[in-house]
């Protein structure tokens, strides 16, 4: 693939390269640069976490070597359950990421974490950090954060030693990761090690501006284990106010899930509303819903067939 292209699906859908003079570099002398994204394994994926794994999809094409780190150590450190429980969790995910077709290296955080060498490397990082930056790069990630552990602080610490002993060039994860990364890129002397930061947006939670998509809260978000009547029921009741674009979560799916994975959507509509609409990219559909050709209800309808034909495969893993 000519550089052009690849630099075209890389950028696709990305809130941030930091930077893309350095993604441009890596691309012109690496011809298969290694990206790494990490996942707590904590409840079934939602649709929070296909942004990521639709832009690792984007980099597989792009030549990419992909590797996906299952924390379970991170989950561990942040409170989301006992060994025992992320043990359980981490099978769904292998199951999950397998029926999603991914071609993935799954690299489990406690297959490296206990090492010597990665634990003093922590120390190292930890000497050059301050509680308060600690505490502001999980603000967006930590469990209830206004009561903050120690072991929490301790996790951006090994996510930024994870890409050194990942061997990343590229560190992908969603905007909320931005300032873990940053102590990253600032602290790379210390760690010995640089790499690019690919950013990804935020889903807006289903039930509304203000909050990120969430499947621990009814109705903010729909998981891979939903039902159709599930993914139906959730999308209907979805914000999605007439004509408004800015923070719309049924627009923002099908931006960033829907149409990266097929090349044109088709929306059913009833001849007296105008007939069925075929519609070629995101642009288009954006350009139609602001001018109120299209109604939010028609949108949603369409956004629940093609989330259930996405869905639907990866479900039957869980039966």
């Amino acid at each position: 693939m000519e550089l052009n292209k690849k630099l075209e699906l890389v950028r696709r859908n990305t809130e941030e390269i930091i930077t893309e003079e350095d993604l441009m570099e890596l691309l012109k002398k690496k011809k298969n640069p290694v990206v790494y994204c990490g996942y707590e394994p904590n409840g079934p994926m939602h649709l929070g976490h296909f942004v990521t794994i639709t832009k690792l999809m984007d980099l597989e094409k792009a030549g990419f070597k992909i590797k996906i780190l299952l924390a379970d150590i991170h989950a561990m450190l942040n409170r989301k359950g006992d060994e025992e429980a992320i043990k359980k969790e981490v099978e769904l995910w292998k199951k999950t990421i397998k029926a999603i077709g991914i071609n993935a290296e799954i690299i489990l955080g406690s297959s490296f974490q206990f090492s010597k060498e990665y634990q003093f490397e922590i120390m190292k990082l930890a000497q050059h950090s301050t509680i308060n930056r600690g505490l502001r790069s999980m603000q967006e990630i930590a469990r209830d954060i206004e009561n903050a552990t120690i072991s929490q602080l301790w996790y951006p610490l090994m996510q930024v030693a994870d890409i050194k002993y990942l061997k990343a060039d590229v560190a992908l994860g969603g905007i909320e990761q931005r300032k873990v990364h940053m102590i990253g890129k600032d602290l790379k002397k210390i760690l010995d090690y640089d790499f690019i930061a690919l950013h990804t947006p935020l889903i807006t939670s289903l039930k509304g501006p203000g909050e990120k998509m969430s499947k621990s809260i009814s109705g903010s978000g729909i998981s891979v284990t939903d039902s159709y009547e599930e993914i139906k029921s959730t999308i209907k009741g979805a914000y999605c106010p007439e004509k408004e674009i800015k923070e719309n979560p049924v627009l923002q799916i099908a931006k960033l899930i829907i149409f990266p994975k097929f090349n044109a959507v088709e929306i059913k509509r009833d001849k007296k509303f105008g007939g069925d609409l075929k519609i070629k990219n995101y642009e288009e559909l954006e350009k139609i819903y602001s001018d109120g050709k299209l109604h939010p209800m028609d949108l949603k309808n369409a956004a629940g067939e093609y989330l259930e034909k996405i869905i639907s495969p990866i479900r039957k893993n869980f039966k």
